[in-house]
């Protein structure tokens, strides 16, 4: 299911995702805050310390390195700003904000609602293709089917899609 965008309140722009899940959240929540699962999907190097107002370092992955040129050293920073374990995760990451909802849906399904707000459109446009692939990495990973694929690769394919859906052009 594809992302939608909307303008924020304050003026920003949020990019926001729905999954329905059959995980319960306590399992979705570790698909999204523990380290060894957030290296599969997560596009940068990032552990939590799941404590309001912990200060968060995202480095390149390795992938990230090799096909942007990024070096280990190109750093970006963030704090948390909301925790509800298994239900609540707000992060900053530079000057967005990523947030994790997870409310229990079905027996034991959840509903995952996940936001990304930035400052303009074309940015908060630009990360759909990105985060979409990485959703679709997160609900194979919970289901347990191997991820033989690329989520760079998956991105790059639902680049012209997003870019007729939310009106932006290819970056």
């Amino acid at each position: 299911m594809q992302g939608t965008l909307h303008e924020t309140e304050d003026g920003r722009h949020a990019l926001s995702f729905e999954r329905r899940l059959a995980h319960p959240p306590t399992k979705v929540w570790r698909a999204i805050t523990e380290a060894e699962q957030l290296r599969v999907w997560f596009p940068a190097v990032v552990e939590f310390e799941l404590t309001r107002g912990a200060k968060l370092c995202f480095a390149p992955t390795s992938e990230q390195r090799r096909r942007l040129g990024l070096h280990p050293d190109d750093l970006t920073y963030g704090e948390i700003t909301a925790v509800e374990p298994p239900r609540l995760l707000e992060y900053t990451w530079e000057q967005d904000v990523l947030r994790w909802e997870l409310t229990p849906a079905g027996e034991q399904g959840c509903l995952l609602v996940f936001t990304h707000i930035s400052g303009d459109r074309g940015t908060a446009a630009a990360h759909a293709p990105g985060w979409h692939a990485g959703l679709e990495v997160v609900e194979a990973q919970l289901d347990g089917q191997a991820i033989d694929w690329s989520p760079w690769e998956r991105s790059e394919e639902l680049v012209e899609e997003y870019a007729r859906t939310l009106g932006t052009s290819r970056p």
